[in-house]
């Protein structure tokens, strides 16, 4: 197929400034852009929009028509499995689906198409975007553990003025552990390593990383484990890391260690960890993410004094939107010029 028969269809809610920037990319494109038969964003990067907006019969007609005529779509239709198991089959000349999510593999596979159907178009990932808010708020994790801030708030509340000042430990010259050291993971090290930080991590694929002192796989995460004051997971869902932070590994930590889940909360059996926040074996506990999401009212994570909830937002900011436009429009261009897409779905492990 030449470039100058290829269509992009805008499928999520998108401001027009980002579409124009995707335009920019090459004279010979076509972009369609509906933003009438998008829903409204509620915030910042909403890629689903609101729940309420409803398609009239001949608006659901167009969204779809638009959708058939691309090659290329920015975003799963509707943004969401059942949008990107219609298009699979509907559009016969589907090439490429670039995804809003870093770890779109889960909704790829919610998709339930079967591999020769997925071999048909590629899939792209936002992964890499979310990095630096991430990498941020591990760091306020990172910080909140050895500041006590959960403490700090408690006492506040109670309007108690200890008697006895309690020392804060110093996050200078202590030892970070980073369970996979990709984009977050990387950024994560960048942030702890200015705050004076020692960093070690895991990676699959073992090897040496500018500026992290030891690189281990899974099997040799004990070992790393051991003299960790904090631990940063950015593991993503998959069968490989479903509870790797189980009861042994939990029990193989330094105790005393700061955890912050910034990755998928299926990387971690939360009785494991719940056990080992009551014997102090992990002294603090900040999680964007859970097994089950939202988290169900019953959990005792909720008012445990020792953790953090964050409603899976730390990778979002105001920034997001701007900052998948750029990374699409710069695989556009890859595409366009006939090289490798970076952050393609794979299709075996979804991830």
């Amino acid at each position: 197929m030449t470039t100058d028969e290829l269509t992009i269809a805008i499928a999520v809610p998108l401001e027009a400034e980002h579409v124009e920037r995707i335009r920019a990319v090459d004279p010979s494109i076509t972009v369609l852009y509906e933003p009438e038969l998008l829903p409204p964003e509620r915030f910042p990067a909403d890629h689903s929009g609101d729940p309420d907006f409803k398609r009239t019969p001949e608006q659901e007609e167009r969204y779809w028509s638009m959708l058939n005529k691309a090659q290329i779509l920015y975003g799963f239709p509707n943004e969401n499995p059942a949008g990107l198991a219609r298009i699979a089959q509907s559009n016969p000349h589907l090439q490429w689906i670039h995804a809003m999510a870093a770890g779109a593999g889960g909704a790829v596979k919610a998709s339930g198409l079967d591999s020769e159907t997925l071999q048909k178009f590629k899939v792209t990932t936002s992964a890499g975007v979310h990095a630096l808010p991430l990498a941020e708020f591990a760091a306020l994790g990172i910080l909140n553990g050895f500041k006590r801030s959960g403490e700090l708030a408690q006492d506040q509340a109670a309007k108690v003025w200890p008697e006895l000042r309690t020392p804060t430990k110093l996050v200078n010259g202590s030892k970070l552990v980073i369970t996979g050291l990709g984009e977050i993971g990387l950024e994560t090290a960048r942030i702890a390593r200015a705050l004076g930080m020692k960093v070690s991590g895991t990676k699959r694929n073992v090897e040496a990383i500018d500026g992290i002192d030891e690189v281990a796989d899974n099997d040799g995460l004990a070992g790393l484990l051991a003299t960790a004051d904090a631990v940063v997971n950015t593991l993503p869902g998959t069968p490989y890391t479903e509870k790797l932070f189980n009861h042994e590994v939990f029990s193989a930590m330094k105790p005393g260690a700061v955890f912050v889940n910034v990755g998928r909360g299926t990387v971690v059996d939360e009785d494991a960890l719940l056990e080992a926040l009551d014997t102090g074996q992990v002294s603090y506990a900040c999680l964007d993410v859970f097994a089950v999401e939202p988290l169900p009212q019953d959990s005792p994570l909720w008012n445990h004094p020792k953790v953090m909830v964050s409603p899976h937002t730390s990778a979002l900011s105001a920034a997001e939107n701007r900052l998948i436009a750029e990374r699409f429009a710069s695989n556009l261009r890859t595409f366009l010029d006939g090289g490798e897409l970076p952050h393609l779905v794979d299709t075996v492990h979804f991830y």
